[in-house]
């Protein structure tokens, strides 16, 4: 079985896994936007979409094929940053903890590296995840605030169109004190000592026409705003939500994809030992660089599968959190725990797992791509980069 790689190089990190991120994004960003969607409805009334087909049907429908990649800017510059960070600081975290315990505790041997990069003995999927864990920790604060625009540039047609209607009040006036906390539809507040009292006024409701005719911002005027209203601050909302879900979900990426890749891996060292085939490197000892495209490509597949049903609810709860600031302006954005509370309240487990079904769907093939392109890079140009 391979082995881990000698000490990482950080420029082929960036440089490979920028480019599998962003040609993977170009392919999910759809499934993506769905999800985003599906996560952001209303919590005090019926639902907009019934599911993901539909939520597709009526997009497509209404903003047409290109409507489907609304607000793909941010995330496309987004993977290539977390990507490149994720695979930079996972290759330092391994590097870390296999100079903290070079010989793995137990009498571990190093075994000779298949890429000529020194030697290194082979980590425990217990390292690995906390590697895979402490790069998505870091990657969270990269993540968070590209995700914060894509997010509500997302959502941005669904008040324009009146699919879901905005309280559109501004956000100097104090929002109605008998309001659900993170309702999208006005509350008309009424005195019980009087059946004929008036109602609290409220800023008035642009019409469905209007609000059609509002032209949706792009990235860089929602970062102005964000910054504007919140200060720099405010580019990190939803951190949380982010943090849990990159720290678990990237535990789990990168173990399972090396507990699959190594499966393929040993499968053909037997084959390389028993003469049935011959492996790429001079001492004999199959690597990744031995596998096929679609080992590396089903490996990388249940990758994102566990990464996804891998504290899933936190990215409902962050999704939800991000794109309050458009679909209820004038509310102070909800806590991590708050808004927790409001969506098994309202919708139950079912809310918390909303879009869970279409994530899945995407970030299988996506991670598929990663890593397929990621490995392949690396096999072919890897010290190509450090000369």
């Amino acid at each position: 079985m391979g082995a881990e790689q000698g000490q990482s190089n950080a420029l082929e990190d960036i440089t490979f896994g920028s480019a599998a991120g962003m040609i993977a994004k170009v392919f999910e960003h759809p499934f993506d936007l769905v999800k985003v969607r599906l996560q952001s409805q209303p919590t005090d009334r019926a639902l907009t979409y019934k599911g993901p087909w539909d939520c597709f049907k009526k997009t497509s429908a209404k903003e047409g094929f290109f409507g489907l990649y609304r607000g793909l800017s941010a995330p496309l510059a987004g993977a290539a940053m977390e990507n490149a960070t994720l695979f930079v600081c996972y290759n330092k975290w391994k590097d870390l903890l296999l100079a903290i315990n070079p010989d793995g505790g137990a009498g571990g041997v190093g075994v000779v590296s298949g890429k000529g990069k020194g030697k290194a003995r082979e980590m425990t999927m217990g390292e690995l995840a906390i590697a895979g864990g402490g790069a998505g920790f870091m990657a969270s604060f990269v993540l968070t605030p590209i995700e914060l625009v894509k997010c509500r540039m997302q959502v941005q047609m669904l008040t324009r169109e009146g699919s879901i209607s905005s309280a559109a009040s501004p956000l100097s006036a104090k929002p109605d004190p008998g309001a659900h906390p993170f309702a999208t539809t006005p509350h008309v507040a009424a005195s019980a000592s009087s059946s004929s009292a008036r109602p609290v006024p409220s800023a008035p409701l642009p019409s469905v026409a209007a609000s059609a005719s509002m032209r949706p911002q792009g990235p860089f005027s929602l970062i102005g705003d964000i910054v504007r209203q919140n200060g720099l601050k405010g580019l990190w909302l939803g951190q949380t939500g982010t943090l849990f879900r990159e720290t678990g979900g990237s535990a789990a990426w990168f173990a399972m994809y090396e507990y699959a890749a190594r499966h393929f891996v040993s499968q053909h060292q037997t084959k390389i030992n028993a003469g049935e085939e011959s492996s790429k490197t001079a001492d004999g000892i199959a690597t990744k660089s031995d596998l096929k495209k679609w080992e590396l490509m089903l490996s990388g597949a249940m990758a994102g599968v566990a990464y996804t049903v891998t504290l899933f609810p936190a990215d409902s709860i962050k999704s939800a959190i991000q794109t309050q600031a458009e679909l209820n302006p004038g509310v102070r954005p909800p806590s991590f725990a708050q808004m927790a509370k409001t969506i098994f309240r309202s919708r139950g487990f079912a809310g918390l797992y909303a879009g869970c079904g279409v994530t899945v769907c995407k970030s299988a093939p996506s991670s598929a791509i990663i890593f397929a392109i990621y490995e392949t890079l690396e096999s072919n140009f890897g010290g190509f980069l450090s000369r």
